[in-house]
């Protein structure tokens, strides 16, 4: 299972957010590095496709495609020398496969001389300022990178003046990559294979408080972002069913839908999952109807796979129909018919929402 980790400076709302996602009792006293220790939690992603298929096939059991969620230390200014938490923080980022950059965007406390509308929570840094908190978060990635690549280049190096050819392109692949990072930037998914923090896909969690006079920050250019309250996301992830869309609609009644209450944690999901490259097809049936997580341009076999091993090495075919066109038809007999379900041998790639039956 995929991975993404939630990181921010202290008290941004970083633990407040994965309690709403994952509904999981980590600390969130208001000073930093409560969070010492990365706790994970598995999340369903959220898809309308799984709920109408569990009825049309009157499933006895239905289960979601799921991605995991790890709350990682806040970080400060200084990290990659070994401030706050340092290397404990740099090392469980290293383990995930994306990264969750929690921003505060709600004002400070009042008596600040700030915004009215703030909470009671310090600003590690004294004040509210998205750009530069992204800034620093960013900057200790790269200084974390740049370090790795300036050590290990020479050794490479060295072996490529001997006429190993493949080290002479790693060599220049480095240095293209400690070029960039000296200059500032992230590198980016294209320098993944040297396993660096800042070729992570990164998802910027602009945290907002109804009700204030929150900051409109920019986020870096081409990057994904969502806008979440976690504080009101938190408390709606306590409460079930009508109690749960009643208080929704509610908040909706009296702020901007842009803060958060719209169901902001849904956003954040479903963006991580597609941030990750990844996308769902369906097994459906009496027992059991499920989404299935694998990445976009996976072949049938490799989509077997994600059921069970075999499935790859033994696959025949697979039978196939699109999801709207089954519910368009009512039922497989009747999508048969009208020719809607076709058989599809190992060279075809799986694409969203396709409801699928292995053949081995």
């Amino acid at each position: 299972m995929l991975k993404i980790g939630i990181v921010g400076l202290p008290n941004v709302g970083k633990s407040t957010l994965f309690n709403a996602l994952t509904k999981k009792g980590v600390p969130m006293e208001n000073y930093p590095f409560c969070t010492i220790d990365p706790s994970v939690g598995v999340v369903a992603v959220p898809d309308e496709r799984l709920e109408k298929l569990n009825e049309f096939s009157k499933s006895k059991k239905k289960v979601p495609a799921a991605i995991e969620f790890v709350d990682i230390a806040g970080l400060v200014k200084g990290a990659s020398q070994g401030e706050g938490l340092g290397n404990k923080f740099l090392s469980h980022i290293r383990e995930v496969d994306a990264i969750a950059e929690v921003v505060r965007v709600f004002p400070a406390p009042l008596g600040r001389g700030l915004a009215e509308g703030g909470e009671d929570v310090t600003h590690v840094m004294g004040n509210i300022d998205p750009e530069r908190d992204m800034a620093v978060v960013n900057m200790e990635l790269v200084l974390s990178d740049l370090e790795s690549v300036t050590k290990r280049l020479p050794n490479v190096e060295r072996d490529a003046k001997r006429g190993d050819k493949e080290a002479a392109l790693l060599a220049t692949h480095i240095s293209e990559a400690k070029a960039l990072l000296e200059a500032g930037k992230l590198v980016g998914p294209e320098f993944d294979d040297l396993q660096l923090l800042t070729a992570k896909p990164i998802l910027y969690i602009f945290n907002r408080k109804a009700g204030a006079n929150n900051l409109a920050p920019q986020a870096p250019s081409g990057s994904n972002f969502v806008y979440v309250d976690s504080r009101i996301e938190q408390e709606l992830s306590e409460l079930e069913g009508a109690d749960k869309a009643e208080f929704r609609k509610e908040l909706m009644g009296g702020s901007d839908a842009s803060v958060g209450v719209h169901d902001g944690i849904n956003d954040l999901i479903k963006e991580g999952y597609k941030m990750l490259g990844l996308m769902s097809f369906f097994t459906t049936g009496e027992d059991e109807t499920r989404a299935w997580t694998i990445k976009q341009g996976s072949t049938a076999p490799e989509a077997g796979e994600a059921i069970h091993t075999d499935f790859k090495d033994k696959f025949i075919r697979a039978e196939v129909v699109a999801y709207d066109d089954l519910m368009k038809a009512g039922s497989y007999v009747k999508a048969r018919e009208q020719g809607l379900v076709r058989t599809e041998g190992r060279e075809y790639t799986v694409k969203d929402g396709d409801v699928i039956e292995f053949k081995i």
